[in-house]
């Protein structure tokens, strides 16, 4: 197995501050924007752009939610062994809002299709755009696009993309990983 850096932490820093800049062009003060990071990995994103928005561009009061999408799958009974849900915390109505979900991989789009499915729980937003880090962009199933991409991937179905955070992996850095 072999495994190469797509970016390492410095590009990883640089591409966070490019997609909190393109969320600033086009949604300005976020009063009607809220940020939903996809359950698991994508709420480490969403959380650190959060962050980043409001020391560093000092923009106040940004609404950050994360959504469980596990029963929502369409392959959620395909498994060997059960499945764990993890939390869901949308604390603020979506109604009328701009929603921006984040997530740290666009592959084949179904986690995206299962996001717009759990969402409709919480109301009915204005737009949904999504922002992901990494975007596989010749493994999709679905015509699901990304509206912000930190960087486009183009890996075969048998290579992998693993992102790490700090907070959960002890680095920040993206690898591709061939078998």
């Amino acid at each position: 197995m072999s495994q190469k850096v797509l970016l390492n932490a410095t590009e990883v820093h640089i591409a966070l501050h490019r997609l909190a800049c393109q969320l600033i062009e086009n949604h300005d003060n976020f009063q009607d924007t809220v940020l939903v990071g996809i359950q698991p990995r994508g709420v480490y994103l969403a959380e650190r752009l959060k962050i980043m928005l409001e020391k560093d561009y000092k923009i106040k009061n940004i609404r950050l939610g994360c959504l469980d999408i596990t029963f929502y799958r369409d392959d959620f009974r395909r498994g060997d062994k059960p499945l764990e849900a993890n939390t869901t915390q949308i604390d603020f109505i979506l109604e009328d809002k701009k929603v921006v979900f984040i997530d740290d991989v666009l592959y084949t789009g179904r986690s995206i299709r299962s996001a717009l499915t759990a969402i409709q729980s919480f109301g009915r937003p204005t737009e949904i755009e999504l922002l992901t880090l990494i975007d596989r962009r010749f493994s999709r199933h679905l015509p699901i696009q990304p509206d912000y991409r930190g960087r486009q991937v183009d890996a075969i179905n048998k290579e992998k993309v693993k992102v790490c955070w700090k907070e959960q992996d002890g680095e920040d850095a993206v690898y591709l990983i061939s078998n």
